[in-house]
């Protein structure tokens, strides 16, 4: 466990996958390059899939991993168990988060979104390992999700004491404007499944990270 908060601590890319975004396109596939590229966090999400294929899926994704990058849940803590992930990602419709520690344990971490500086003040309360900010800049990806923008990221970097990720709209020419804020860990989602080279562009937002 402290070696996976640890990792929360360090300089890194948090890969989200997007089923839409790679409209047919293998994952398994579209993972292997950024892996080998030195991503180390990865957060599986498919909202629409069935629980049978979603954990086929799963297993595939781990076995893919083989324990060299976090493997989070998005939304499904039960997953978490049944795929021996290394954690969930939760949003604010979702399980209640001390009801999802209680299911999974002092083991497992727990992520949590916010937008406000006030919800992210509620989220170090609860038993949450990283909080989520987003999103940063617009982006079609959740493009009805709220707007949170550079400056309460700022806001939040000053207050929350726990790792914080930064999600939303993040690429190439605008991580570096994030990573200034004090953030550690960007979550990019179009930015490396939308590349045409997702090995290399995994590459270069590293070095930018």
């Amino acid at each position: 466990m402290m070696l996976k908060k640890t990792l929360l601590k360090k300089p890194g890319l948090y890969l989200v996958t997007d089923n839409d975004i790679l409209n047919g396109r293998d994952l398994l596939n579209a993972l292997s390059g950024p892996l080998k590229a030195g991503l180390d966090m990865i957060q599986f999400r498919d909202k629409t899939a069935s629980d049978i294929s979603f954990f086929e899926t799963g297993l595939k994704i781990k076995k893919l991993l083989k324990g060299k990058a976090l493997f989070i849940i998005n939304d499904r803590v039960h997953m978490v168990l049944a795929l021996g992930a290394d954690g969930v990602h939760l949003g604010p419709t979702d399980m209640p988060i001390k009801t999802a520690r209680r299911i999974l344990g002092k083991k497992k971490l727990i992520g949590f979104s916010v937008s406000s500086l006030n919800e992210a003040l509620y989220a170090q309360k609860q038993p949450v390992d990283y909080i989520a900010v987003g999103s940063i800049f617009k982006t079609p990806v959740k493009p009805d999700y709220k707007l949170a923008g550079l400056e309460t990221l700022k806001q939040i970097a000053k207050k929350i004491r726990i790792p914080l990720v930064a999600i939303g709209g993040i690429n190439q020419t605008n991580i570096e404007e994030v990573r200034t804020l004090g953030v550690k860990r960007i979550a990019v989602v179009r930015a490396i499944l939308k590349a045409k080279n997702p090995y290399l562009a995994t590459k270069n937002l590293l070095k930018r990270t």
